[in-house]
């Protein structure tokens, strides 16, 4: 069998698309919770684990990194956050023009994503085609 890695790539990208999926509803569920009294917000962490991937590569190429990157370490993680200060009395901390940004600046990131998918499927069937 040979192995080209060819589909590395859009695993992380994939992975990369999922996590912005979650972030999207989580962000969803701080709007929602915006006037429930004593409610935190929460976020997803998901890039500081694909950094942490590419870093630990050696200093090969960006994409040797990619093709060499342990896909079960690229999990979203959601997390609470305790640290954004309330101002508000009854102790929640969402504020809606800060997750409205992030929302759409999510969106943004997932339609990135599927572009960039559907991008690399179509260079694959290009290169098919052509032989």
């Amino acid at each position: 069998m040979i192995s080209s890695n060819a589909y590395n790539y859009i695993d992380v990208l994939s992975k990369a698309a999922d996590a912005s999926w979650t972030r999207n509803e989580i962000l969803t569920n701080n709007l929602a919770n915006n006037n429930t009294p004593g409610y935190k917000r929460k976020d997803v962490s998901f890039e500081n684990y694909l950094f942490e991937e590419l870093a630990s590569g050696s200093n090969t190429s960006l994409r040797k990194r990619v093709a060499d990157i342990d896909l079960s370490n690229l999990n979203a993680t959601i997390y609470t956050d305790y640290s954004n200060l309330s101002y508000r009395l009854d102790g929640n901390n969402v504020d809606i023009d800060t997750e409205n940004v992030e929302y759409a600046s999510n969106q943004i990131r997932y339609n990135t994503l599927i572009d960039s998918i559907k991008y690399e499927f179509n260079m694959i069937k290009a290169a098919l085609q052509n032989n």
